[in-house]
C-alpha cells in the first residue's frame, strides 16, 4: 500500500470484512459478492473476487489501488456499464444487474453522473453548449436546458465562462464544466475515474471541495476512483484495492 493511505487515520480508513460480511441494500452503493472473470483461449482471469462493499448516501468514498488491481472494472461494474460474472449490484435500492439494457440505460441517465480524467468535453462547443449537450440527451432542450445549463455553470464558480471554448478554459475550469455536465438532471450518484489526474495540486483541491459540497448539502453520493494521495483528506472513507480484492 501507498505510504500516504497507510498514515491515514483510522476515521477515513475502516476496518471490512469485504470477503465475508454481506450486507443488506440499505446503502446508496451496494456490492454483493461480484466477481469478474475473463475467459479466452489460453487462460481464466479473475479481476475482481467476492466485493462486498457498502455506500452510504450522501458520502464521499475513494478508491485506491495499484494500475491492474480492478479498480477501474469495479466502478464501470457499480455504474452498471459492465455486468459482473457473479454477484449483484444495488444501486438506490434497485437491482441493476437484473435490468435490461434498455431499463439499464434509462436509470444511469436519470441516476448517475459520471465524471473523467479527460473530462470528455466537446472540443467546438462552448461550456454552456456541452452541459446543454448532456441535458438534451435527458429529453431537456430549448430554453429551459439553457436556464439550466447557466446555473449549473454558476453553481460550480463558471458563470462568467459559460461562452468560453474548452481551448481557452485551464484545466480544473474544464473539469469543473464536467461536474457541471454530471450534475445535469439532478443525479442522485456521481461517480469520477481519475478526476484530479490532469490537474494541478490547487485545481485538484478546488474540485474536491466543489465535489464534497455537492455531498453534504445536496445529499449526493460520490464514489472516486484516484491514484492522487493529495485528495484522501476529504474523503469520508478511503478503500484500497488490490490484486481484485478490497482490504482495509
Amino acid at each position: 500500500m501507498p505510504k500516504e493511505f497507510e498514515q491515514m487515520t483510522d476515521s477515513k480508513i475502516q476496518s471490512h470484512k469485504f470477503a465475508q460480511s454481506k450486507y443488506q441494500a440499505t446503502g446508496a452503493i451496494v456490492a454483493q459478492g461480484v466477481e469478474m472473470v475473463i475467459h479466452s483461449k489460453q487462460q481464466r482471469l479473475q479481476i475482481l473476487k467476492q466485493v462486498y462493499w457498502n455506500i452510504q448516501k450522501g458520502d464521499i468514498e475513494i478508491l485506491m489501488g495499484p494500475s491492474g488491481s480492478g479498480k477501474t472494472t469495479l466502478l464501470s461494474i457499480l455504474a452498471g456499464l459492465l455486468t459482473p460474472t457473479a454477484g449483484s449490484v444495488y444501486l438506490l435500492g434497485q437491482d441493476i444487474t437484473r435490468m435490461s439494457r434498455t431499463e439499464l440505460a434509462r436509470f444511469r441517465r436519470q441516476n448517475i453522473g459520471f465524471i473523467f480524467q479527460d473530462f470528455n468535453l466537446f472540443p467546438a462547443l462552448t461550456a454552456i453548449e456541452n452541459v446543454e449537450a448532456a441535458l438534451n440527451v435527458k429529453g431537456i432542450r430549448g430554453k429551459p436546458a439553457r436556464k439550466e445549463a447557466q446555473a449549473l455553470l454558476e453553481q460550480v464558480g463558471l458563470g462568467d465562462k459559460v461562452k468560453q471554448l474548452p481551448r481557452d478554459l485551464s484545466g480544473g475550469q474544464k473539469q469543473r464544466v464536467a461536474i457541471a455536465r454530471a450534475l445535469t438532471g439532478h443525479p442522485q450518484v456521481i461517480m469520477a475515474d481519475e478526476p484530479t489526474a490532469a490537474l494541478d495540486s490547487h485545481s485538484g483541491h478546488l474540485v474536491m471541495e466543489l465535489l464534497r459540497q455537492l455531498a453534504k448539502e445536496q445529499g449526493c453520493t460520490v464514489l472516486i476512483v484516484t491514484h492522487d494521495p493529495r485528495i484522501l483528506d476529504l474523503a469520508d472513507r478511503v478503500v484500497y484495492m488490490e490484486d481484485g480484492i478490497l482490504k482495509q
